[in-house]
């Protein structure tokens, strides 16, 4: 250490923890000077200086610039510091926000990713599957002309007017109504929807058929042939909408005509007449019990 409690360069480095280069920087710059010059023109600097370094340092990991701090550190005072500070504190909030959004979009992606990593692709299961939160958009228009990316383009114009702050970066996914799979009318959803989970509608819970082909977007209409037969053939019958959904697409598949993508239909066991047996049963019980009843009366009398 210099005489007189005083610090050269390279002992003031050590001590705020940063580099000789980096303090030599901020002489030159006009942004922190030596408390003194030896004869040979050695830096010193005081221990008092610390708190300086520190106040550059910290203003800097919050986006200001070299000029903008030289330009107010001769005229600091705390009322500039206190509304600086709260200015900067508002921008970690907002970069937070930011941060916290884009983790959950991460995290979406890749769960959705793991989800098929290890799938049986050839293979049509029906099982049960809770209720997932997602954001619907409403009746796709194919009038005048319009195709699924005219479709498409209004679904993000319309989702974007009625949730502002909503991230539209998640998958869009499409939903066929479960009248157009019974006609066999797969060719462009009824509805597009986000794979957002956080959004205010649902995926609703219930059985589902699910099944697994590749292609690109859109080429899948074998796959629903195959998987209609296959849920007629188990006992089953359609009960609700169909979700096209593409797990493995550009983010990770190169080749865009082998994207992996999962179908799931709403199913339920199949109902025997429609229901009618179930109503004819409900209908002779309480027939039985009525006449069972009189003749209770009569015994009575």
């Amino acid at each position: 250490m210099a005489d007189k409690g005083l610090f050269t360069v390279n002992e003031f480095a050590k001590f705020t923890r940063t580099t000789r280069d980096t303090l030599v920087y901020y002489d030159k710059f006009g942004l922190l000077d030596p408390v003194s010059r030896g004869e040979n023109n050695y830096r010193y600097y005081s221990g008092g200086q610390l708190a300086v370094v520190n106040v550059i340092r910290t203003l800097q990991e919050l986006g200001m610039t070299l000029d903008e701090i030289k330009g107010i550190k001769d005229r600091l005072t705390p009322e500039l510091v206190g509304a600086l500070l709260t200015q900067q504190i508002t921008k970690i909030d907002q970069k937070i926000e930011e941060w916290v959004r884009a983790q959950k979009l991460l995290h979406t992606i890749k769960k959705t990713i793991d989800s098929v990593l290890d799938v049986d692709e050839e293979r049509i299961s029906i099982r049960f599957i809770p209720a997932e939160a997602i954001i619907l958009g409403g009746l796709n228009d194919y009038s005048r002309g319009r195709n699924d990316y005219d479709a498409l383009l209004s679904f993000y114009h319309a989702i974007q007017e009625k949730y502002p702050d909503a991230n539209l970066n998640y998958s869009v996914w499409g939903l066929f109504s479960e009248d157009r799979i019974k006609r066999g009318d797969w060719t462009w959803p009824d509805r597009y929807y986000f794979n957002n989970p956080e959004g205010r509608d649902k995926k609703p819970a219930g059985m589902y058929a699910i099944g697994y082909t590749r292609g690109g977007y859109g080429q899948c209409g074998g796959l629903y042939e195959k998987m209609t037969a296959h849920i007629d053939g188990s006992g089953y019958e359609i009960c609700g909408d169909a979700y096209e959904e593409y797990p493995l697409n550009e983010v990770c598949v190169v080749d865009h005509s082998n994207f992996l993508i999962r179908v799931s239909i709403m199913v339920r066991e199949k109902q025997a007449d429609g229901g009618g047996a179930e109503r004819r049963l409900k209908t002779t019980r309480k027939f039985a019990l009525a006449a069972r009843n009189r003749l209770n009366r009569k015994k009575m009398k």
